[in-house]
């Protein structure tokens, strides 16, 4: 997505988050978002794939809807707070000056993201149920004078996904489910363009960083996926859960607008940097989660999981522009898999209040190499709070707290346009939620 290279490169990793507001620095490895239930929040989202207890299991495991007995309508805020810092260690324009600019402020943005799921029970064998939530998401804005704003200044990935359910009990320790995923994805990305330095290249009277431009970036799409689980309770207090989430390819078609500043309108006629509609392909990443639930007396049990996610699918953003004067935008990617480890405590206090805590491991698919200040990476450890209250039979009250420990990561990303921009990324995010179900 940029000089041309309108970092469409970013509008795939732009697509995912509210139906309010947008996400942040994603909270999973790459740009997955894990909240989808307050209660696994609590958990630090250890045993992602075996968390029955309300209508969120039709997210992570459809088949655990056969565990719920009756109708029940789930509703969950999370309020999530990132910090993103980047340092400068010596980023420099193609010329070997320095890139001007400061350090960005702080690129995390404040967000609010809410979901909502209903479970149905047609008979004791046969549940139906529906989910609206966020499965991917990203935001992030820096000063738009830093030292990296010619390869971002914000980024923003929406989607809405809308997740109808069905799940059957085989025999009396044995569950199916399946769910199909209808997602909608929008993007806006932008950052500046340094006309000074591409106009000096064509002999016009301009110096690098004295003649900046602007580019944002547009699109949306819709596509569809499935989910799929399988639950298997091999004694009352025993629970092993396998879950899928398939892939799904999103193309994101939209527009590129560009700002450009008078002293470099010679290049738009040659009908180059004119505003123009584009398209890139989103592969976004099919999951894996094998989860065990273990009751180690009737107050305190254990949850677990593993998690595998194809960020392989993510190799490369191939952007097309309408603009048949502009070539194509080609940035390589080539994510790696990413296995997630998590474990978690559950304590029984009484009938009434349960008390919950955990610790997740994710690494990040984004190898230093191919790193961005779009999506920094750094490998996460994740530690989570939370307690569930029940006031009467049919209501539920769950709060959870998760925070995220970012380890540090480095970029030395080069471009013939943007200079070279050589720094340190540092962050964290804290997540707080709250849940309610109502049970009817």
């Amino acid at each position: 997505m940029k000089q041309l290279r309108v970092d469409l490169s970013l509008v795939p990793i732009l697509v995912t988050l509210t139906v309010i507001s947008t996400a942040n620095i994603a909270l999973a490895g790459g740009f997955a978002l894990n909240e989808q239930s307050v209660k696994s929040l609590g958990n630090a989202f250890a045993g992602n794939g075996i968390a029955t207890d309300d209508a969120s299991t039709i997210f992570f495991n459809p088949a655990g809807l056969t565990r719920l007995p009756d109708n029940s309508l789930v509703g969950a805020t999370y309020v999530i707070f990132p910090t993103v810092s980047f340092q400068n260690q010596g980023s420099r324009v193609v010329t070997g000056a320095p890139l001007s600019g400061g350090n960005g402020g702080d690129a995390g943005v404040d967000i609010i993201v809410p979901n909502l799921y209903a479970a149905w029970s047609v008979s004791d064998r046969l549940k139906l149920g529906i989910g609206i939530n966020v499965p991917f998401g990203l935001s992030t804005k820096y000063n738009s004078d830093w030292v990296g704003r010619y390869q971002a200044v914000e980024s923003k990935l929406a989607t809405i996904n809308i997740n109808p359910t069905v799940a059957a009990k085989l025999t009396d320790n044995l569950s199916v489910g399946a769910g199909l995923n209808i997602q909608y994805a929008e993007a806006t990305l932008s950052n500046a363009i340094d006309f000074g330095l591409i106009g000096r290249s064509v002999g016009l009277p301009n110096q690098p960083q004295q003649a900046d431009g602007f580019v944002k970036v547009t699109g949306s799409d819709w596509s569809v996926g499935y989910n799929l689980g399988v639950m298997y309770e091999p004694a009352k207090t025993t629970r092993i859960g396998l879950s899928y989430r398939s892939p799904i390819t999103q193309e994101i078609r939209g527009n590129a607008d560009f700002t450009v500043p008078a002293s470099a309108r010679a290049l738009t006629a040659r009908g180059q940097f004119t505003d123009t509609g584009a398209s890139a392909l989103l592969n976004l990443p099919d999951t894996l989660s094998l989860a065990v639930y273990q009751e180690l007396s009737p107050r305190l049990a254990i949850v677990g999981d593993v998690t595998w996610t194809n960020w392989n699918r993510f190799q490369e953003l191939r952007v097309k522009f309408n603009n048949p004067v502009q070539a194509d935008k080609v940035q390589p990617q080539n994510w790696d898999d990413t296995y997630r480890i998590g474990l978690g405590v559950n304590y029984a206090v009484n009938d009434n209040l349960t008390l919950r805590t955990g610790v997740t491991y994710d690494p990040s698919p984004v190898s230093e190499e191919f790193n961005t200040p779009r999506l920094p990476g750094g490998d996460r450890t994740l530690i989570g709070l939370g307690a569930s209250y029940r006031p009467s039979k049919s209501l539920n009250i769950d709060v959870g707290y998760t925070h995220v420990f970012i380890d540090d990561s480095f970029i030395n990303q080069s471009s013939s346009t943007d200079g070279t921009l050589t720094g340190k990324f540092s962050g964290s995010v804290d997540v707080f939620g709250v849940q309610v179900t109502w049970q009817f």
